[in-house]
């Protein structure tokens, strides 16, 4: 700085490249400085000079409004504005990557030149729903504030509830709801076969006994709106059917009855248990009694009952074996006392049976009463 310039009151101001500047005279907004080497009046220390870096793009000033109400065409030329309305979002993008992303009912002002700069607005208030490959970028810079994702995988189907209320039902993929000013609720249901168990149910049959049976149903979701909308819980709207079902069907048999045949649910219950779960959009197919669980002091009565049943059995089947090598005695004897020589070849038999067990055998009075006298055995 000279002295002249000192005795006119000037001051030498040098902006850089990556710098703008306000500069302000005794309070007042005078300017927007570009880069450069500029001369400014300076009386008494009048000046006042803000610089702004533009690497931080967003123009942020406690004298904002004072530049845009007082210089609006040096505002317009240096800064670009960006609003949005009550149910607008705002893209904003710098040289093709995403920079921000803008609520609803917001302003950001930018500084033109740390641009170039892209707004994209999207309105709301028809369709919450993102563009897949919008979603994406959001993802990738990091930019998902305003936005939830909720992906859906084959087999499955999501129903998209707005603020309480059902909109529409959601196939496989990846979807992004801009969640500005409304709740936005995803509920996946699995259309997948699916097996129910019910364990543990206690039934008492028709003969007073109480026991245990467990349960199992095979089924599908086939109208995820109906299941969702029509019952709190589907599967446990299934589980109460199935527990009235074979509390019907096996109250109204013995513990015998049940222990001797496999039981299965009867036609009628298990047609009323299908038509309820149909009317709710799921389809029931298989429905079995997979295991029937007695007391402790049941099953040792039980065990006692068949024992005695089994020794029962072996009883008849000696007796019956007994009466037919009696008959078959009886039938020999009747056919040796017809046929002598039946009867002779007979002791015969006897007799070399006899002699193959020892070394010598003696017989008295000859062979002809070889049945009827006494036979006498020496060994040596």
């Amino acid at each position: 700085m000279t002295v002249l310039d000192k005795v006119l009151g000037r001051e030498r101001v040098l902006v850089r490249e990556n710098e703008r500047a306000l500069t302000l005279y005794k309070g007042e907004i005078k300017a927007v400085l570009m880069p450069g080497e500029h001369w400014l009046a300076n009386r008494r220390g009048s000046l006042e000079v803000s610089r702004h870096d533009l690497k931080n793009p967003e123009f942020v000033s406690a004298y904002e409004k004072a530049l845009f109400d007082k210089l609006p065409d040096m505002a317009a030329r240096h800064l670009t504005v960006v609003r949005t309305g009550r149910t607008d979002v705002a893209i904003i993008e710098r040289d093709g990557n995403l920079h921000a992303v803008l609520a609803p009912d917001r302003k950001l002002v930018l500084w033109t030149d740390a641009g170039p700069w892209t707004v994209t607005l999207v309105d709301t208030s028809a369709d919450l729903a993102i563009d897949p490959a919008v979603t994406r970028r959001l993802g990738q810079a990091r930019k998902a504030e305003l936005m939830s994702v909720h992906p859906i995988v084959d087999g499955q189907a999501g129903l998209l509830f707005v603020d309480g209320v059902l909109v529409r039902t959601l196939a496989a993929g990846v979807h992004g709801f801009w969640n500005v000013g409304r709740m936005v609720q995803v509920k996946v249901v699995d259309l997948k076969r699916q097996s129910l168990d019910v364990a543990g149910q206690e039934v008492l049959t028709k003969d007073r006994v109480t026991i245990r049976v467990n349960i199992a149903a095979e089924y599908r979701v086939v109208d995820p709106v109906k299941a969702v909308s029509a019952v709190k819980d589907f599967s446990e709207a299934l589980y109460r059917a199935l527990q009235y079902a074979f509390r019907k069907t096996l109250g109204a048999l013995t513990l015998d009855q049940i222990l001797e045949k496999k039981v299965t649910v009867d036609e009628e219950a298990a047609a009323k248990v299908r038509a309820d779960m149909a009317e709710i959009g799921v389809e029931v197919s298989d429905i079995s009694l997979k295991d029937v669980i007695l007391p402790g002091e049941m099953r040792e009565i039980l065990n006692k009952v068949v024992s005695a049943e089994k020794q029962a059995e072996a009883n008849v089947i000696r007796r019956r074996e007994e009466t037919n090598a009696t008959r078959s005695l009886l039938n020999t004897a009747r056919v040796m006392a017809e046929n002598p020589v039946m009867l002779r070849l007979k002791e015969l038999e006897a007799l070399e049976t006899i002699a193959g067990k020892v070394e010598r055998l003696t017989v008295h009075n000859g062979t002809g009463g070889l049945l009827n006298d006494l036979v006498k055995l020496r060994e040596s």
